[in-house]
């Protein structure tokens, strides 16, 4: 059976360190961002989202991170604490940096944009010795989100928290997580998820980000068999590779691979899939389950957040995520 061991000694479950944002999400529905008039505020980045989903699947969650000095980042560190995440991690900015902010555009369950605002952000500031090691050594997994090693210091930060990940036996999950317009070029975009895939037990990404990460490597034929290998050669016990409508395929180091079940859903917007799915992905290993089932608990936390109107707010709960299961016919 395919399973992931995770270290029984420690009294976290998950630390995720990166992006934590405020997403904007359109009310009117079905029209362009240029008509729509109003918007509803919810905590956003990609690693909150999924600290925020695992903390609701009831796993002991905690985050490192960096909040402006302004309502929103008082906003996001009181919704994290009410979610019961552990937000000893996060400091605040002094320096006058501001939020950065996702306003999402709903023309149609199909046609979803982000329009984002990533200017002088917090989170980006993040320092190296702002990375608390005791939270990653107390930690069974610790998660690095792809867009914190867009600038520095924040990409420092996240080199150091692998190191730190390694030095104490935490498993590393890497979502790939590539924004193009945080980064300078696809270059230093490919040397940089390398440095950070090179130490990453599970990797997780769409077969795009992956041609990305493997600018340098000569997968011209985007194969994914050549990618998963490439990967194992290193740390790697998982590689995820989504194809979008087609699905997931989940290869694990013992040659065997794995495509993901979908749910029927009522598809509202897109956004917010990906971070459902590893939620429910990253729990499943967690409970010892093999690839299969872990992919089918995270694609039917997919379709329940897809449903939604939010991302973070609709991050269901175990039981939720069973009822969806039981009463929905996989495709």
């Amino acid at each position: 059976m395919d399973t992931i061991t995770f270290a029984g000694d420690k009294d976290l479950d998950f630390v995720a360190i990166g992006r934590l944002c405020i997403d904007l999400n359109a009310n009117e529905i079905n029209r362009p961002m240029e008509e729509t008039m109003t918007f509803t505020k919810y905590v956003g980045g990609s690693p909150a989202n999924i600290c925020i989903g695992m903390s609701r699947l009831g796993m002991k969650t905690a985050f490192i991170g960096k909040v402006a000095d302004d309502q929103m980042g008082r906003f996001i560190d009181q919704y994290l604490r009410n979610n019961g995440i552990d937000t000893s991690g996060v400091t605040t900015d002094r320096t006058g940096a501001v939020t950065g902010l996702a306003f999402t555009e709903i023309k149609s369950p199909e046609d979803c944009s982000i329009l984002m605002y990533r200017s002088n952000v917090a989170d980006l500031l993040l320092a190296p010795e702002e990375v608390d090691e005791s939270l990653i050594k107390r930690s069974k997994v610790l998660l690095v989100s792809g867009t914190a090693l867009a600038q520095s210091p924040s990409r420092e930060a996240v080199l150091l928290a692998l190191r730190y990940a390694r030095k104490h036996g935490t498993k590393v999950i890497f979502d790939i997580d590539y924004r193009p317009y945080s980064w300078a070029s696809p270059e230093e975009t490919a040397i940089y998820y390398h440095l950070a895939a090179e130490k990453s037990d599970i990797i997780i990404g769409t077969r795009e980000e992956f041609d990305m990460l493997e600018r340098f490597d000569g997968n011209t034929e985007r194969s994914d068999e050549v990618t998963a290998a490439q990967w194992f050669s290193y740390h790697a016990e998982i590689v995820v590779i989504k194809h979008g409508k087609e699905g997931s395929i989940a290869y694990g180091k013992n040659g065997s691979s794995q495509r993901g079940s979908i749910f029927p859903a009522k598809v509202i917007k897109t956004f917010g899939a990906g971070d459902s799915y590893a939620a429910g992905f990253i729990y499943g290993l967690m409970q010892g389950w093999d690839i299969s089932r872990s992919m089918t608990f995270g694609s039917a936390s997919a379709s329940i957040v897809i449903s939604s109107h939010s991302c973070s707010d609709a991050m269901p709960t175990v039981g939720q995520i069973e009822q969806y299961m039981l009463s929905s016919k996989q495709v």
